[in-house]
């Protein structure tokens, strides 16, 4: 690792302390939560009393660096803590899920509606030969049944391996191949803009020649005729309809293994990042709980879909466990038009909605006048998940869907953290636009030099996490040398996120992005975030992609990939104005070599922007692997963009 600091330029004096009227009724609005933390043991002990135990825990934490084991001889089931504890009370009839399919069909699963379907397809999988620590591969839409898989499989203490509904067959078969999947539960496809994805014949391209694959269990969703082998594939509705209503769950350890998430690295296979039971689901309520100010009566909506860790974490474990109405929607933000989001917030008077700051783009680029046609008014609090959100990207969040009354909740944490590290506590926290704020009570939080030294204020460099926390990944699947040397092997005993970050003067801390994408300009390291925030601060500018070429003096140049909003047009002048406007909102140092336009930036199904490929085009090098691209057709038209 390199010895260079990064240079911490952009500067944001806004702030936005919490209204009285929101900070009475939230749930914390004490300082004192951060003081009572710092016994951190004794803080997450405390937290775990809130779920229900099969069997007490010994010790609350074993940590040998880098491997944790959280509750120590406690026995624990996340399907229960989900479902069955809140069936004996009025909240049996609560509304679990509201689903909203693409097509405007809809429905409403309550508790007791979800438990039933669920003690139902555990016993199907039991039927099928599925046993305690065998792998259960999920490739489904954002539909219900992905929920309930989920949950039986948690039921029953059958791993399971959500991959994302939209990833090709090459990769379903790699992550079935890697965690030795028994069982598959598919659908005979999923709607995308009106096109039914043909997820079933994926499924068989990907399991062909694989032994290990028992069964594939197959939902009907869009109809389609779909070639289905027997005995080796059974229709789910068929199944279930024999299926008993009763199934125990399963009582796991407090370490027994939960779920594999795989994550893209950026060569090599992706990992199989571990997820265990009984911190998991302690570190997901907890959080959930408080960062959202979570109440009886809200109507929670996460838009991420469960193939990734934000849909585990925040859709699926956390809300269950806390007994919220969860609404899910099977489609895309622009189908049928481009006000899809806000008709549904309108139709079922969400109150919490939590988004991606790539999707608050899109909005902006498209237009106020989208939002401004429903009545959003049922909304008390926002949040924001995935990359760093850029300032002026929080303020139309903040004037145009929250109308200037909610709190933004900014999130920063990993598939391989598990549960929200750094946010703002809605009822305590002053809001800065673009900044995380502070670490969550009972986390520590360091950021350092490549030495692992600490850095004062101000400054920016490596942003660890120095103790363990409950729902920290355990190991990478089947591979512990990946997991020592990719999270602990820059700082021995520390975590490293891979991020860069920077502490401010008011302690606030601010992401600036991957390591790995930070530009070395005649040697300072710039983060992308800075330079990409100062962009979208332009008036023109819905968003920016920001990485560094080969550069014979400078080392690397800064070249920026710029989408416009609708209806602005292209000038003669406007790439001048724009480095201008970059020189003056954070220095000549940040002033971009280039500035190509472009209707879209190639970005990953879950909404992140895939800068490597775009480093790949600007160095005039093969493209690298494109296999999680939501539009691959992006990447090639960007080729001959930046060619011509």
């Amino acid at each position: 690792m390199k010895k260079e600091k990064f240079e911490a330029l952009l500067q944001e004096d806004r702030l936005f302390p919490p209204k009285e009227e929101f900070a009475v009724k939230a749930n914390l609005n004490s300082e004192q939560v951060y003081s009572e933390a710092e016994d951190s043991m004794n803080f997450w002990e405390k937290q775990a009393l809130n779920l229900d135990w099969f069997e007490p825990w010994q010790e609350v934490l074993k940590w040998n660096p880098p491997y944790a084991q959280w509750f120590l001889g406690g026995k624990i089931n996340a399907s229960y803590n989900c479902l069955d504890r809140h069936l004996s009370d009025w909240h049996r009839n609560k509304a679990a899920l509201i689903f909203e399919g693409e097509q405007g069909d809809s429905k409403v699963l309550t508790y007791q509606d979800l438990h039933r379907e669920v003690s139902k397809l555990a016993n199907v999988l039991k039927s099928l030969g599925v046993k305690k620590g065998d792998r259960v591969t999920i490739y489904l839409p954002l539909i219900p049944e992905a929920v309930i898989s989920m949950l039986a499989c948690a039921r029953i203490g059958a791993p399971h391996s959500v991959v994302f509904g939209g990833f090709s067959a090459e990769a379903l078969r790699e992550r079935i191949i890697d965690a030795q999947s028994k069982i598959v539960i598919t659908a005979d496809g999923g709607f995308r803009r009106g096109t039914a994805i043909p997820l079933k014949e994926n499924t068989d391209q990907a399991v062909r020649g694989l032994e290990d694959v028992e069964h594939i269990l197959v939902v009907r969703r869009t109809g389609k005729c779909i070639e289905m082998e027997e005995p080796r594939d059974i229709w789910y509705d068929e199944a279930m309809k024999e299926a008993d209503l009763k199934c125990p769950a399963e009582p796991m350890d407090a370490e027994d293994l939960l779920f594999i998430l795989y994550t893209s690295g950026t060569t090599g296979k992706p990992k199989g990042i571990v997820h265990t039971t009984g911190g998991y689901l302690v570190g997901v309520s907890t959080t959930h709980k408080w960062v959202f100010d979570l109440k009886e009566e809200d109507v929670y909506w996460c838009t991420a879909d469960v193939g990734w860790i934000t849909g585990h974490s925040y859709l699926v474990y956390g809300p269950l466990a806390n007994g919220a109405t969860v609404v899910i929607y099977e489609g895309t933000p622009d189908y049928p038009h481009k006000g899809r989001y806000w008709e549904i917030i309108e139709k079922y008077q969400v109150s919490i909605l939590y988004t991606a700051p790539t999707a608050i783009r899109t909005f902006m680029k498209w237009g106020n006048e989208y939002p401004l046609a429903h009545n959003l008014s049922s909304l008390r609090l926002l949040g924001t998940v995935g990359e760093p959100i850029n300032p002026e990207a929080w303020m139309w969040y903040y004037k145009y869907i929250g109308s200037e009354s909610c709190p933004i909740v900014d999130t920063w944490w990993q598939t391989e953290t598990g549960m929200i590290m750094m946010t703002p506590l809605p009822g305590i926290t002053s809001l800065k636009p673009g900044s995380c704020t502070v670490p969550f009570p009972g986390i520590k939080v360091e950021i350092v030099d490549s030495s692992g030294n600490p850095l004062s204020k101000g400054m920016g460099g490596y942003l660890t996490i120095r103790q363990p926390w409950p729902a920290m990944l355990r190991t990478v699947y089947g591979d512990p040398k990946r997991y020592e040397s990719t999270y602990f092997g820059n700082f021995p005993g520390v975590y490293f996120t891979g991020d860069g970050a920077k502490w401010d003067s008011d302690g606030y801390y601010w992401v600036l992005g991957r390591v790995d994408d930070v530009i070395n300009v005649s040697g300072h390291r710039i983060g992308t975030m800075e330079v990409e925030s100062a962009l979208v601060d332009h008036p023109a500018v819905a968003e920016a992609a920001c990485i560094g070429k080969n550069h014979d003096i400078k080392g690397q140049a800064l070249v920026a990939f710029v989408t416009l909003k609708e209806g602005v047009e292209l000038r003669d002048d406007l790439i001048e104005e724009l480095k201008a406007h970059v020189v003056e909102k954070i220095g000549a140092l940040a002033r971009p070599e280039d500035i190509i336009f472009t209707a879209e930036l190639p970005k990953t199904r879950s909404g992140k922007i895939i800068r490597r490929l775009l480093r790949d085009i600007a160095e005039g090098r093969a493209l690298g692997d494109t296999t999680t691209l939501a539009d691959a057709a992006v990447v090639s038209s960007l080729k001959e963009l930046y060619e011509d």
